[in-house]
């Protein structure tokens, strides 16, 4: 069952897409598909942000995985995507981009919530930013 749930896991070094990840979780069953969409923001704590980059460990789709069957488990899932980007990217550019389908609307945002919340704190990718003041760090790192 959760196989059939669970329609696209990537990590990729490509540009992502949200009708992609629309299609992935479109379910005639669902009422409600609850989308995260993840970009690259110009500013990160008052500070300018000239470049960014991620980088993942190669457990990150089996750890990516793991958090969506939990989800699954969780939640009422009918379909459950996400996809995440790695290298260098621009402001502006789709970094994450997760999708949750459930036959009501408030289930939908609560497993989308879960998803992203539990990729963005276990999942090992992690950000490196430069900043315009000529400093950078990263995200992530454990």
């Amino acid at each position: 069952m959760t196989s059939e749930v669970i329609r696209l896991l990537e990590v990729r070094d490509v540009p992502l897409s949200v009708d992609e990840v629309f299609a992935a979780v479109f379910d005639h069953a669902a009422g409600g598909v609850a989308l995260f969409v993840g970009t690259v923001r110009s500013l990160d704590g008052g500070r300018g942000v000239t470049a960014l980059g991620y980088s993942a460990h190669p457990s990150a789709v089996a750890e990516l995985r793991t958090v969506a069957e939990e989800v699954v488990a969780a939640h009422p899932v009918l379909a459950l995507a996400a996809v995440h980007r790695v290298g260098d990217l621009a402001v502006g550019d789709l970094a994450v981009v997760v999708g949750v389908a459930c036959a009501h609307r408030g289930d939908a945002f609560s497993a989308c919530r879960a998803l992203i919340d539990e990729l963005k704190s276990r999942v090992p990718i992690w950000k490196h930013q430069a900043f315009d003041d000529g400093e950078d760090e990263w995200v992530g790192l454990p």
